[in-house]
């Protein structure tokens, strides 16, 4: 269901899902939403029978591992593939020997992601024209 992108063709899926979700839902401007770290990121697909619906992207920041970009269309919300899209890319930050998360959280999503263990740090702050938090999660050994 969810894995690392490896090929253009999962990278064209998983640029697809974020063009329908922040592009077209969210009015999210084109040189926003596609930046200077395309290149250099780790992007994750989701995808149910050749249909591609749910997108994230990592970045390894320090001891960070950023999770960016999380998308899931519209059709698919409701269940559970959001969480479960989160707790694979945490799994994959995992494995490369990451404890420490950050996000900049849509403020609408910020108990979504309590549920995973992430914590409001800082002030209400403007990104793309929409309210975003800095989260944070850090996992003792």
């Amino acid at each position: 269901m969810f894995r690392i992108v490896t090929s253009l063709d999962d990278l064209m899926k998983a640029f697809m899902v974020r063009a329908i979700v922040f592009m077209e839902e969210q009015q999210c401007p084109y040189e926003i939403e596609v930046d200077e770290f395309e290149y250099s990121a780790l992007h994750i697909l989701g995808e149910i029978h050749g249909e591609p619906f749910a997108a994230g992207r990592l970045r390894f920041l320090g001891d960070y591992a950023k999770l960016e970009r999380i998308a899931v269309r519209r059709a698919f919300r409701g269940k559970g593939y959001g969480h479960q899209l989160v707790d694979f890319m945490m799994s994959v930050a995992r494995e490369k020997g990451f404890r420490k998360f950050k996000m900049h959280a849509q403020a609408y999503l910020t108990d979504f992601y309590r549920q995973h263990g992430f914590e409001v740090k800082g002030e209400l702050f403007q990104e793309a024209n929409i309210d975003h938090y800095l989260m944070i999660k850090i996992e003792t050994e």
